[in-house]
């Protein structure tokens, strides 16, 4: 059994690391951020009482906010590693802070959601990018063997203060209103922390984030960088194995997650509560899953160290079984199966972000996260858009669940495979 004293290790760790215990507050004040302001736009765009949402309507909605960013991340994501990581996360945080107040003023004065989405699409790609620097960069500030155990910490408060920051946004909307004045004031009070962001990014000293030269690092122009991002960020992780077998599990996870994401916002809006209550169970759904994505940030490192990263991500695999059971479609069950099924996809994210960061190069790690942080959000946008041309109008198809069961399977399998040639490493 674990004693007291072994529990704390990690936070005395984090203590004896000053650059990361910066990093570990950028991330907090971002993420606070990114929960408030995700949180008012969902508000605006999907439980609105002004704004009539179908189901395609909310898979163009994800599409338009995830879609463009996703397909042109891993070409910006070059720069994260041919230009000092600081300076991108200064101009990063800067970019979306201005852009966040410009999205909250559209709202205000009730502009249409194609402005509101555009804009909004903008704000999650700097975040995004935000994002991607931070975890390329956490291998400069923590010492190789605890990169698994800070890499859990990190991911652990950025998830804590992601969930608080979209659980704050029910203040302002219990205030001011479930109308634009509610998710506009949201938007306004979400500025602060990604100024705290932008703050903390100056604080830290020039090139500690990296990159790192070598010789695989992309030389020739920044012109020739930014173009041949995407391909030298795909064949890097399918050239490293353990990359390659945990993106299996990673994007299987993803797809799952858009699937059980459409039911819920279908069965909730079928019931007429567009409102307050209505949100509030789409956002117990959401905590539910975000409880069990949390506390796996403190169970992988655990078993990671006593099976190794290959069995940890091929026994996460096994959440076909709990897919299966929320095929019923009560919204009881189906937040227990999310609860666990966030736990195991947080397992395998976390053993991906490891290999990412271990078994690749610095010169191309920030290459790699964009592509994952691409391929992550493609795979949900992809199926809640399929899902959207199959679902009812009431939400009940439990062959969408069967069919959810069927891609971890098929994730389980690739994830096996591709990962027997690789040499994994705590």
């Amino acid at each position: 059994m674990t004693s007291p004293r072994n529990r704390l290790v990690p936070w005395r760790a984090v203590r004896a690391l000053p650059e990361f215990r910066r990093l570990l507050e950028l991330r907090a004040a971002s993420s606070f951020g990114d929960g408030l302001f995700q949180g008012g736009l969902v508000g605006a765009l999907l439980f609105n009482p002004d704004r009539a949402t179908s189901p395609w309507e909310i898979a163009g909605s994800f599409a338009v906010l995830y879609l463009p960013y996703s397909l042109l991340g891993p070409f910006a994501g070059a720069l994260l590693d041919r230009w000092d990581r600081r300076t991108v996360l200064i101009g990063a945080n800067l970019a979306r802070l201005l852009l966040m107040i410009v999205v909250a003023v559209l709202i205000a004065s009730s502009a249409g959601a194609p402005w509101i989405l555009l804009g909004s699409l903008v704000v999650n790609g700097f975040t995004r990018f935000v994002t991607s620097g931070l975890s390329a960069g956490l291998p400069h500030v923590v010492p190789r063997e605890q990169v698994l155990t800070m890499n859990s910490v990190a991911t652990a408060v950025s998830a804590a203060t992601l969930f608080f920051g979209a659980v704050f946004m029910l203040v302002p909307r219990w205030a001011f209103g479930a109308g634009d004045s509610g998710s506009a004031a949201a938007l306004f009070m979400a500025a602060a922390p990604v100024a705290l962001a932008w703050f903390l990014s100056v604080r830290f000293a020039p090139h500690v984030l990296g990159p790192d030269d070598s010789s695989r690092a992309v030389h020739g122009s920044v012109f020739y960088a930014v173009a041949t991002g995407w391909g030298y960020g795909l064949r890097t992780a399918f050239v490293v194995p353990s990359v390659a077998a945990t993106l299996s599990g990673v994007i299987a996870h993803r797809v799952v997650f858009g699937i059980n994401t459409l039911l819920v916002l279908v069965i909730v809006r079928h019931t007429g509560s567009a409102n307050v209550a209505g949100l509030g169970v789409a956002v117990l759904f959401a905590a539910s899953t975000g409880l069990g994505s949390f506390l796996a940030n403190f169970l992988t490192p655990v078993v990671v160290r006593r099976w190794s990263r290959f069995a940890t991500v091929n026994v996460a695999g096994a959440a076909a079984a709990l897919q299966l059971a929320a095929v019923g479609l009560d919204l009881p069950i189906m937040m227990a199966c999310g609860f666990l099924l966030g736990a195991a996809g947080q397992v395998v994210k976390l053993c991906g972000d490891s290999a990412m960061q271990l078994d690749v190069d610095d010169a191309l790690r920030g290459h790699v996260f964009t592509v994952q942080d691409s391929l992550f959000w493609v795979a949900f946008v992809a199926s809640i858009t399929a899902c959207a041309a199959v679902i009812p109008a009431d939400g009940h198809s439990p062959g969408l669940v069967v069919a959810g069961a069927v891609v971890y399977l098929l994730g389980m399998a690739a994830s096996a495979v591709t990962g027997r040639r690789a040499t994994w490493q705590v």
